[in-house]
């Protein structure tokens, strides 16, 4: 399987010419054997999405000590005994910034079971199942995810805000999902800057994705030269005929 999975990494990161490698996530009662547990320590969960562009390691509630609403959304057990507070301080500070209301707090997104881990790791050399693949993109790979993501789960997919991890618990309803991220995952992610978003993928239909967006890449590639070669002949005062410019990219 994991040769499997090394040929979904080729794929999408030949296809949407990525430059940070697909991530692999998964929630799991038991660490896998011969994994490593993460050292050090972490301001928020959104951290470990980069670091797992280098290593797979396995993480804790306690690993998400510092980020309650990562504990939160990722519904880990074994949380430390601050998390109800801490989350309540966060949430009561949010609100009171009007940065979410009541409403909305009870609407963010969570895993839909608890777990006692979340694996993070290289799509390429995953250890087990993945749940969820993530993505680093700008907008042009954007455009082709939403394509594609649009054609596999037959339905627009959503584009989210804060916070950043709702949009990953998102995923593991079934859809993919764009992140566009929030204040906090922008202020301690390098790879989520203002040029990028993140795309989390639904790891059970990842070979459709990435069927499609192989289609899809290679569709707008053909596509925006015709409509390039279109723009200059317009401008140089031509007014050619679709099949014209189809003729000069031929």
């Amino acid at each position: 399987m994991i040769e499997n999975r090394q040929q979904q990494a080729n794929r999408l990161t030949t296809a949407l010419e990525l430059t940070l490698p697909p991530v692999a996530m998964a929630l799991c009662n038991e660490a896998p054997a011969g994994v490593s547990d993460f050292a050090g320590s972490a301001p928020a969960g959104c951290v470990f999405w980069q670091e797992a562009t280098k290593r797979t390691f396995s993480t804790s509630a306690s690993d998400h000590a510092l980020c309650s609403i990562g504990i939160h959304t990722m519904n880990l057990e074994n949380a430390p005994e601050a998390q109800p507070e801490e989350l309540r301080a966060s949430l009561e500070a949010m609100t009171g910034l009007g940065y979410v209301s009541p409403e909305e707090v009870a609407a963010i997104p969570t895993a839909p079971l608890p777990s006692r881990h979340a694996v993070y790791g290289p799509l390429s050399d995953f250890p087990i199942e993945p749940d969820v693949v993530l993505l680093f993109v700008d907008a042009r790979q954007s455009l082709v995810l939403s394509e594609a993501a649009s054609r596999v789960d037959a339905d627009l997919p959503a584009a989210m805000g804060r916070p950043a991890c709702a949009g990953v618990a998102k995923a593991l309803e079934g859809r993919a999902v764009m992140s566009l991220g929030c204040c906090g995952a922008r202020a301690y992610l390098d790879a989520l800057n203002d040029s990028t978003a993140l795309w989390a993928l639904p790891a059970k239909n990842l070979d459709r994705y990435c069927e499609e967006i192989e289609s899809f890449a290679q569709a707008n590639k053909i596509l925006g030269a015709f409509h390039r070669r279109r723009r200059q002949d317009v401008q140089a005062g031509e007014r050619p005929s679709v099949n014209d410019s189809l003729a000069r990219i031929s």
